[in-house]
């Protein structure tokens, strides 16, 4: 057992290592996906340890032994293979995104737009773990789904271009009559190449917003899609709302594609109609989900943040390990209605 452990935790560092650009994953993509894995197997095993602990405390007051004795030898087993169920649920759970029908409906909508589907691609998080083929399959999945926008919200991969540029490679076959546009997610300031990511995006076809804004136009009609950098973005990267709007005249319908739902609160007061966000996964593994919402004010679907409507994506992909339990990978196609 002591071998096994210190086999499982050194794949989670080379894994890490991957992600951080210090290994090239092409070759180890295997021990990338075990070392992942086993962190949430771990995190199972700790949560019913924690759990099986408790009960055997409570067990221990009585004046025999024999209560403890048995609830350990029946609890420990049921402990490892709910960890291996859990685990083996979530792999099956995040292997492929389902799309999640959404329709928003608004006065200010113009009405050359009205039914106007936008395709919502976020938190991918292709590299050490997501390779080519799965992009391959979210983009099929999206295609399929003929959407008028693709708006890929960031979070799109993790490591280095020079390592893992060739796994994004199926994006360019993304098809948008108005366009396919992205903006940053912490993870691409992570990757400490944030602006070598984006440029490389623009070389397959994908519409960058760095804190500015395009007019999509449909028979006479027009509407504002405006997209900021990630909050974590710093300097010349950092988010800027007032400049992503642009001296466009106001009354207008505004899309606003910020990483995270909470960047509705520095929008605020600015007509915006709608927010296009992702990042929180919806936790991704159980129990996280309520963590995640001590951070966030969404966590995923249609809310309100103050007085901007927004829809969070639980992300099409997976941050780390392969792995959601009871948070199931989208893609949101949104409906556009006017009324």
């Amino acid at each position: 057992m002591a071998v096994v452990l210190t086999v499982m935790w050194a794949a989670a560092l080379a894994a890490f290592a991957m992600q951080a650009g210090v290994i090239d994953p092409h070759r180890a993509r295997w021990l990338a996906w075990a070392g992942m894995t086993w962190l949430v197997m771990a995190w199972y095993l700790l949560l019913g340890t924690l759990v099986l602990g408790f009960l055997a405390l409570l067990a221990s007051l009585s004046s025999s032994r024999e209560p403890r004795r048995r609830l350990l030898r029946v609890g420990t087993p049921l402990v490892v293979v709910a960890s291996l169920g859990a685990t083996a649920y979530g792999l099956h759970e995040a292997a492929m995104p389902t799309v999640t029908p959404v329709t928003f409906t608004s006065r200010e909508l113009p009405e050359g737009f009205d039914g106007l589907r936008v395709a919502l691609v976020t938190d991918l998080h292709l590299g050490p773990v997501r390779d080519a083929s799965f992009a391959q399959r979210v983009v099929a999945e999206v295609n399929a789904q003929r959407p008028d926008v693709v708006m890929l919200g960031g979070d799109l991969v993790d490591g280095k271009v020079s390592q893992v540029a060739d796994a994004m490679a199926p994006l360019a076959d993304l098809e948008a009559p108005l366009g396919v546009f992205a903006v940053s997610g912490n993870h691409e300031f992570i990757s400490q190449e944030s602006d070598a990511w984006l440029t490389h995006w623009q070389t397959l076809g994908i519409t960058v917003l760095r804190n500015e804004n395009v007019a999509l136009q449909r028979q006479s009609d027009t509407i504002r899609l405006a997209g900021v950098h990630d909050e974590t973005g710093t300097g010349a990267d950092a988010p800027d709302v007032d400049g992503a709007l642009g001296s466009a005249p106001a009354g207008g319908f505004t899309l606003l594609a910020a990483h995270q739902p909470q960047q509705a609160l520095d929008a605020q007061g600015r007509g915006i109609d709608l927010q296009l966000s992702g990042h929180t996964h919806g936790g991704q593994v159980w129990p996280f989900r309520y963590a995640v919402r001590l951070q966030q004010p969404v966590i995923d679907g249609l809310d309100l943040v103050g007085d901007v409507p927004v829809i969070t994506s639980r992300g099409a992909g997976a941050w780390g390990p392969p792995v959601r339990v009871l948070a199931p990978p989208e893609i949101p196609v949104i409906t556009l209605r006017r009324g």
